[in-house]
């Protein structure tokens, strides 16, 4: 797979960059403008970007969509028409306009890998610059890491569910929009699902693209044979037959497997059928049963119909004969209890070095504030035992006591033996790219080393074991500092 390139559907006709300048919410624009006129637009400042709540009421997720973001930071800039449009709107200044023509993105970016497994309130974006710069890409930068990280991390479930069998990515057709349907084929591979029926993506990430044929093939023909016939005369060395049209067990297997002597009879294979309809685990081992005792063994068994990390579970569990799951609108909707939306959020940490705080009733939504770092700790096998959310300076936790970030009254010792690795690094200086972009494949197996890197139970889908994240002692009390600070300008004791 080769690095990722600029899908032709997101960028402006006849313009190199990959995303307008003006995908954003208006109250970027005016914050900005009132800061450049306020005289704030080059204070220093630090934001993350950040999820409060692991998605699909699961245990992780799996961080996806660097590279369209560096993309986007790399190549903003706003064009004469995008200008003209701005000015139309008769909101903002001439002033503010000039200043928007000479605009380029110039922070600092640090983040992980794609493809790490990441948990709630851990910093995963860090853009750090100019209050102007840094504020106005929050909407995009959220836009692009929310969706492609919930989808990997969607993808990550159903691939675990699958067992080692291979999945395919049939989400185009209920995708939201043609960008969607690209941005989530990118992203299914990041978390695991390695090929797609989608053409363009296949084109545009490299990657395999699969399928078979629908209905409407077999409908078209005088009956459902002449059909099968037909299809293996065109494609006699790619042939997989959907057998539900009529009657599977009745009709459709017993049409492939007279179609399956014939190709053989002329020196070819049936590479496989698939099952779109029905009792998925009951059918695949009737499949099964009935294409062996022909003499057929290595012919697929591909299932598809609705398909997410349950339904998968239980045809497992039930004694399922599939080879191949097509996963389509669960996939590319990220539908699911707890899905639909990531929820990441992007909040000021820093102005001029001094740390910022948003306070609210609830602890659990005070953001952690100040310049920081994101620790992981592992044992001596390798395996991941918690993350610490730790100062960017002279904030060492090993053999140290750390601290619940959404209930600072529950702490832990956290073992001085473990080794500590810092789970981020800088992609990005002065508004440019500072390491070279990696593969999907790369990506895809990085998250597959991590998953299984993860404590026993993290990888349920019913009440997942909860993953240690903390926070160190001297950030908790910064945190506490703050929050005194507030309440006390507020009035209260």
């Amino acid at each position: 797979m080769k690095p990722d390139p600029a899908p032709a559907l997101l960028r402006p006709q006849g313009d190199h960059r990959r995303y307008p300048s003006l995908l954003t919410d208006l109250y970027e624009l005016t914050m900005m403008a009132g800061y450049l006129e306020k005289g704030m637009a080059e204070k220093h400042a630090v934001f993350d970007l950040f999820y409060r709540k692991n998605p699909f009421e699961g245990g992780y997720a799996v961080f996806a969509g660097l590279e369209p973001a560096l993309d986007y930071l790399e190549g903003l800039s706003f064009q004469p028409d995008e200008l003209e449009y701005l000015q139309s709107l008769r909101i903002f200044k001439p002033q503010f306009i000039e200043f928007l023509r000479e605009f380029r993105f110039r922070c600092k970016v640090t983040a992980p890998p794609e493809g790490t497994v990441v948990f709630a309130n851990e910093p995963l974006l860090t853009v750090e610059g100019s209050l102007a710069e840094a504020q106005f890409v929050e909407t995009a930068l959220l836009n692009i890491i929310n969706f492609q990280t919930l989808v990997a991390t969607k993808a990550a479930r159903i691939t675990h569910a699958a067992a080692g069998a291979p999945v395919i990515e049939f989400g185009l057709r209920r995708a939201h929009g043609p960008n969607g349907a690209l941005s989530c084929a990118r992203a299914a591979c990041v978390g695991g699902v390695r090929s797609t029926s989608n053409v363009q993506a296949g084109m545009v990430y490299d990657l395999p693209v699969r399928g078979t044929h629908a209905h409407s093939w077999v409908q078209a023909f005088s009956d459902e044979l002449t059909a099968f016939r037909a299809y293996a005369d065109v494609f006699p060395d790619n042939t997989i037959l959907l057998v539900d049209t009529y009657d599977t067990l009745k009709s459709g297997l017993p049409n492939a497997i007279t179609v399956a002597r014939e190709l053989r009879s002329k020196g070819h294979e049936l590479n496989g059928i698939r099952l779109d309809s029905g009792d998925l685990a009951f059918l695949s081992r009737e499949s099964r049963r009935m294409f062996d005792e022909a003499g057929f063994p290595l012919v697929k068994i591909v299932a598809s119909n609705e398909l997410d990390e349950f339904v998968i579970d239980s045809i497992m569990d039930e004694g399922g004969q599939v080879d191949i799951y097509g996963v389509g609108t669960k996939l590319a909707t990220c539908a699911g209890s707890g899905g639909s939306a990531l929820g990441g959020v992007y909040k000021l940490v820093s102005v001029n070095g001094l740390p910022k705080l948003k306070l609210t009733s609830d602890i659990a939504k005070a953001t952690l504030p100040g310049s920081k770092q994101l620790m992981r700790a592992l044992g001596p096998d390798g395996r991941f035992i918690q993350d610490i959310i730790c100062l960017e300076q002279g904030d060492p936790c090993g053999g140290k006591l750390v601290y619940d970030p959404c209930n600072p009254l529950q702490h832990t010792l956290l073992p001085a033996h473990v080794t500590l690795h810092n789970m981020r690094q800088v992609v990005m200086e002065k508004g440019s790219r500072t390491l070279p972009p990696e593969t999907l494949k790369v990506m895809a197996e990085r998250s597959a080393r991590e998953l299984a890197a993860l404590p026993q139970g993290c990888l349920r889908f019913i009440n997942p074991h909860r993953y240690k994240v903390s926070i160190s002692g001297r950030l908790n009390d910064l945190r506490n500092r703050l929050i005194d600070q507030v309440r006390r300008s507020m009035g209260h004791d």
